[in-house]
């Protein structure tokens, strides 16, 4: 059959073989169907691959043009497939993102399946000169690039062992095992088979994740001891003798008694039997391996630079969590002089309070002095509550995009509030019916100054992470694997630093206090530059980077250390919060001088948050276009 005719009428027959079945003869019904698959074959298509299909699969199908009536279309199925396979890999992030396919999944951290995500890595690489981009529309054209650096960054990252690096006490895996369950929706009966399945899973990943940082400790490659000396505590802290009172009963802990499970048993008793039997002896198992075994072999130093091929190893952090090609000692030196700047500027405000004394001084007072804390936990989060709600009137003057997705406010977890930072944000969903949450922590509240609050608001809240998450979430037209893949920590923090510095046009920032508490946290991130880059690089010693921070911050001694604990546990994430800012400071600045009186500070803010997460270059690409455009 011509080619032509047959991409007529193969859909006609097929969609009417079903129906042509009940009146033919059963010989005549297979000569037909061979029929159908033979003009198929000449056709040059291939038989897609089923859905959930192994990464090779899809990528053989999607590599053959003639399998698609346009380029376009084969496009999104390398999209979709990329997406796929990122979810399959760390399913719990499909559940925070909304996307429930494998709800009823964990990670598979065992070293079997690092070494099936370096061979799908290795086909996802060889994508990359698929597609002319010139011939693609302008938003596909932007989405592959995106595409290519996302594959290219996961390939780069995976020559190097990260995986052994996979348990701290910031925010290591186990934390996410127990927020994992307790963002799971448990509306309908599939999603209970999902949390079911997930409980019944966790004992095998903890023995997994044992196994592999065994395989780490044989091969040299570990934790530094101060990063993981609170994990067996932590672990201990999730452990419940009551099976009701364990963080990973309280999703289901107020559903029904009616709703039964198999054999007529109630989902909770099969639950508490899980956390009983299952969950609470494995806890325990990896307890005593990490007290027992991984800390008395865990490093004593602290660079990255120490473990083989360090040097080579940072640079891959580097240019993994900042997406620019800056060396350490670049970022190192440009830290220095954003500190040096942003010194001048708290001084400004010193002399404007006409306060006695420099910089120290003036930083202890804020440090000791009982009128900048609180002595109760939730007059602390009532006042973050407060604060958001003046925000939000103010939003619509300074962005045109504004998210749908609600957000609030809740008190970090006590299983992990003496590790965890003063603040963070968690995704919502609308799939999933949860709205975004800033946490807050009320640890050791002499650690939590008041002065520091808006700034904070600004960058966990609005219109920091949760419109920079949501509004890339509620996109349209966004293929998914740019939030499956959560990646670009550049664009992402640099946007929550940029957006504390919003605060005086959004009608906060009127008490000189909380001005001088944004420059604290400007200079914080600052700071960072040059202490990550000073133990993973430059052979700093934890002490050293310590009084480094004591020197030229105003923050808490406690906060100063769990900072400095996290540059180690996470070599290149903290230097992804000032290179973007300052990326997205100089676009605005390069917009301004070029529109002048034109520029428009609402369409800004909506070009860059309006492709979702990019890299750094691709953002200016569309900053570039939309001057271009505005002229």
């Amino acid at each position: 059959m011509p080619k032509g005719l047959g991409e007529l009428y193969i859909p006609t027959i097929k969609q009417n073989f079903k129906a042509m079945k009940k009146s033919m003869p059963k010989l005549t019904v297979i000569l037909l169907a061979i029929a159908i698959a033979s003009c198929s074959r000449s056709n040059g298509e291939q038989q897609s691959p089923p859905e959930n299909a192994p990464i090779e699969e899809q990528l053989d199908y999607i590599g053959k043009k003639e399998n698609f009536g346009s380029e376009k279309e084969r496009l999104q199925a390398l999209f979709d497939a990329y997406a796929d396979n990122e979810l399959k890999y760390l399913p719990p992030l499909g559940t925070f993102m909304g996307n429930h396919t494998y709800d009823h999944m964990w990670m598979d951290v065992s070293p079997k399946g690092f070494e099936k995500r370096q061979q799908a890595l290795n086909l996802l690489y060889e994508t990359k000169d698929w597609f002319n981009a010139s011939t693609l529309s302008l938003d596909d054209a932007t989405n592959y690039q995106v595409y290519n650096r996302s594959v290219a960054d996961n390939y780069r990252a995976n020559q190097f062992p990260n995986h052994y690096l996979i348990v701290d006490q910031i925010q290591n895996y186990n934390h996410y095992i127990a927020m994992t369950m307790q963002s799971m929706p448990v509306r309908k009966e599939k999603d209970l088979q999902n949390f079911k399945s997930r409980m019944e899973g966790i004992a095998t990943v903890l023995e997994d994740m044992k196994t592999l940082l065994q395989q780490g400790l044989d091969e040299g490659i570990s934790m530094p001891y101060t990063s993981v000396l609170l994990v067996p505590e932590q672990m201990k802290s999730l452990i419940a003798t009551n099976p009701e009172q364990s963080p990973f009963y309280q999703p289901i802990a107020n559903l029904p008694e009616s709703i039964d499970a198999e054999g007529g048993r109630s989902i909770q008793e099969e639950i508490r039997d899980i956390i009983s039997q299952e969950v609470n002896p494995a806890l325990l198992t990896f307890h005593d391996f990490m007290k027992e075994t991984y800390l008395p072999n865990a490093r004593k130093t602290y660079g990255l630079k120490d473990l083989p091929n360090g040097e080579a190893w940072y640079q891959e952090r580097i240019r993994f969590h900042t997406t620019t090609d800056l060396t350490a000692s670049d970022i190192h030196e440009i830290g220095k002089q954003e500190v040096a700047r942003i010194t001048q500027e708290m001084q400004a405000i010193i002399d404007e309070l006409n306060f006695e004394g420099g910089i120290p001084a003036f930083n202890t007072f804020l440090k000791d002095d009982p009128q900048f804390y609180f002595t109760d936990p939730e007059e602390l989060l009532k006042t973050y509550r407060d604060i958001c709600k003046r925000i939000d009137p103010e939003l619509p003057t300074l962005f045109g995009i504004l998210p749908v997705l609600p957000y609030g406010i809740k008190e970090t977890p006590a299983y992990r509030s003496k590790s965890a930072p003063a603040a963070y944000y968690m995704p919502g969903s609308r799939e999933a019916g949860r709205a975004g949450y800033f946490y807050a922590s009320t640890y050791d509240l002499k650690s939590r100054p008041k002065w520091g609050m808006e700034a904070l608001s600004l960058h966990e809240a609005v219109p920091g992470h949760h419109f920079q998450i949501a509004i890339g979430q509620e996109l349209e037209n966004q293929p998914e694997f740019k939030t499956a893949t959560f990646q670009f920590t550049a664009f992402a923090e640099g946007w929550g630093l940029y957006a504390e510095s919003l605060g005086a046009e959004l009608g906060l920032y009127t008490d000189p206090y909380q001005r001088y508490g944004r420059l604290t946290f400007e200079i914080w991130r600052a700071i960072r530059l040059v202490v990550d880059t000073g133990i993973h690089a430059l052979d700093w010693s934890r002490q050293e980077a310590i009084d480094y921070f004591k020197a030229n911050s105003s923050l808490a001694e406690h906060d100063i250390t769990v900072e400095v604990d996290r540059y180690i546990a996470w070599p290149g994430q903290a230097l992804a919060y000032k290179i973007g800012e300052l990326k997205i400071k100089e676009l605005k600045k390069s917009a301004q001088n070029q529109l002048g009186n034109d520029f428009d500070i609402r369409g800004f803010h909506d070009v860059v948050l309006g492709s979702g997460i990019v890299p750094l270059d691709v953002l200016e690409n569309n900053v570039e276009d939309w001057i271009s455009n505005q002229q």
